[in-house]
Order: C-alpha cells, then structure tokens, then sequence
C-alpha cells in the first residue's frame, strides 16, 4: 500500500474488487462517448479479471483507492500490463508497461486519487524492469500524464480488428 499524505490509502486491486473495477472501467468508457453502453459484458469478463487479480507475480497489476464516502465502493482505478518486446540495447529484457484503465468515480474528482495510483502502477513497472510506459489519452487525461512526465510520440498508432 503507498499512503499519500492527507489521503487515502492506495493499494493493489485484489479478486474481491473485480466487480468495483470493472464499475469503474465502465465509468472511463462511458466518459469517452462510446455509443454502446451496454454492461451486459461485465458479466463474462467478471471471472477473467478475478484470475488475472489473484496473481501478484502477474504481468497484470491494478491500484486502487477506495471511496472514502461509500464503503465497498472504489473512488479510483488505474490498471496496466507489462508487455514483452525482444530486448534491444537500454532494455535487453524487453520489458515495457502499458497503461490502459485510468478511472475516477464522478463524485470522487479532482482529489489526486488517479495521481497517486498512477504513481503506484508506475512503481510497479519499474520495480518489475519496465523501460518506459505507454498508453492513449483523452484530452481530459492528457495534463495528468504530461505533468508525469508523458509525451506523445510521433508515430501513429495503427490498428486492425480481429
């Protein structure tokens, strides 16, 4: 658990929380006007993301906070995996993190809690080799990540359905 002052404590989403974070990852996709809102999904993916969060030594890590006004409710959500790519010189592991659900309950804003568990997921990557970390951003997230320390790459992202 990382304890940020003044705040509660953030701390790594366990298979009881699968349910809140995937609440909460319905937040974010709706927060970015897709036009299908259906959670009619939730229910398939339930016992993946409870797998995927009973592994501690996984390549799949999400921090949380908890809603300081709701008990059994999160207030925040920050998920990511490592990813391996064939090493090259500055990272022969090939480790690499990717950042993919940054979620704050509504009525949770503007507190720092997607800060801290930014700081908490970035650690993470770190502490398992990670040499950079990427992910895609919306405009609202884009002065959290640049004031991490994020900045967009030139090159453009290509991407085919299967």
């Amino acid at each position: 658990m990382v304890s940020v002052p003044g705040m509660s404590l953030v701390r790594r989403a366990g298979p009881e929380d699968a349910a809140e974070v995937l609440r909460l990852r319905q937040v974010m996709i709706d927060s970015m006007g897709h036009a299908d809102r259906s959670t009619d999904w939730h229910t398939e993916s339930l016992p993946a993301l409870r797998a995927r969060l009973a592994e501690p030594e996984g390549g799949f890590a999400a921090f949380v906070v908890d809603h300081p006004e709701r008990p059994g409710a999160l207030a925040a959500l920050v998920a990511g995996t490592l990813d391996y790519r064939i090493g090259r010189a500055g990272n022969p592991l090939g480790t690499v993190g990717y950042v993919f659900s940054v979620a704050t309950d509504p009525d949770a804003r503007r507190r720092g809690y997607a800060r801290a568990c930014m700081d908490a997921l970035l650690g993470w990557f770190r502490g398992r080799g990670a040499d950079r970390v990427q992910l895609t951003t919306s405009a609202q997230g884009a002065p959290l990540y640049a004031s991490l320390g994020f900045r967009p790459k030139p090159d453009p992202l290509l991407e085919l359905w299967l």
